[in-house]
């Protein structure tokens, strides 16, 4: 199923963390993002995903691979990347 996201922006829920970037590869467990950032306060989920707005950002100075293990969900997210740190 992740491949169809794959190419594509995605938010990333964990049990633990959000993650906003771009889905390069979801193989061997893990999701790779590129342009990745750690969403310390999405705000209003709803909001966060219809309109990109965020609280908090914390933007990885490179990229991020997360376990797929601990996944909750992952959306399709329809705007710029957040790079900037909030």
């Amino acid at each position: 199923m992740l491949d169809a996201l794959v190419g594509k922006n995605v938010f990333v829920r964990t049990v633990t963390h959000h993650y906003t970037g771009k889905l390069e590869a979801a193989a061997d467990g893990m999701l790779y993002l590129s342009d990745a950032a750690w969403i310390a306060d999405d705000g209003r989920f709803a909001d966060c995903l219809k309109n990109g707005t965020v609280n908090e950002v914390e933007p990885y100075p490179g990229d991020c691979y997360v376990n797929a293990g601990s996944l909750v969900d992952v959306s399709e997210w329809l705007h710029d990347l957040p790079r900037t740190q909030l």
